[in-house]
């Protein structure tokens, strides 16, 4: 029996949920969350995203806007929830939303989203294909056009990186 290879799936096939109650080994001295570890919060939800729709090893290749709305207070339940909002070759931008509910007033407010890319890779590191995503909802095809353009703006960003270190020789000077 052939396995059939899968060219594309949807939006809901990637979809990611992690839950944390933030302790006080998580925040700092006036007891909000640290930006790091809610970085890395959103950096491993959006992987097992990514991982889902490509069923491959993945790794994060950059993180854009991620914005800190609200702070995450000690005793908080952070919510992260992710998904693919569009792949391309070998890589997924996947976007991450952060939220705090209060179980006791069913209350949920917004602390933070981020896009991550993430690429691909085989057991030795190498770039590999990802299926296309299939976005059904008006608001998951808005986020896959929203991708596109973003991956532009990452593409001429990284050219201008590419210019300033060529004109400074090669390095970053201080």
């Amino acid at each position: 029996m052939s396995e059939e290879k899968v060219v594309s799936r949807t939006v809901a096939e990637s979809q990611a949920e992690r839950s944390e109650i933030i302790f006080p080994a998580d925040s700092n001295a006036l007891g909000n969350l640290f930006g790091g570890r809610l970085m890395q919060f959103i950096d491993l939800v959006g992987a097992v995203a990514a991982v889902r729709h490509s069923r491959a090893i993945v790794v994060t290749a950059s993180m854009d806007h991620s914005d800190f709305v609200a702070p995450v207070h000690i005793g908080d339940l952070l919510i992260l929830k992710a998904s693919v909002n569009r792949a391309f070759r070998t890589s997924m931008e996947v976007g991450i939303r952060a939220m705090v509910e209060d179980a006791r007033a069913g209350t949920v407010r917004h602390v933070s989203s981020a896009y991550v890319t993430y690429v691909a890779v085989d057991r030795e590191g190498r770039p590999v294909p990802v299926p296309c995503v299939v976005p059904e909802t008006e608001h998951q095809k808005r986020r896959f056009a929203d991708a596109a353009r973003r991956r532009e703006l990452r593409a001429e960003e990284t050219k201008r990186t590419r210019d300033v270190r060529a004109a400074l020789g090669g390095g970053w000077h201080v």
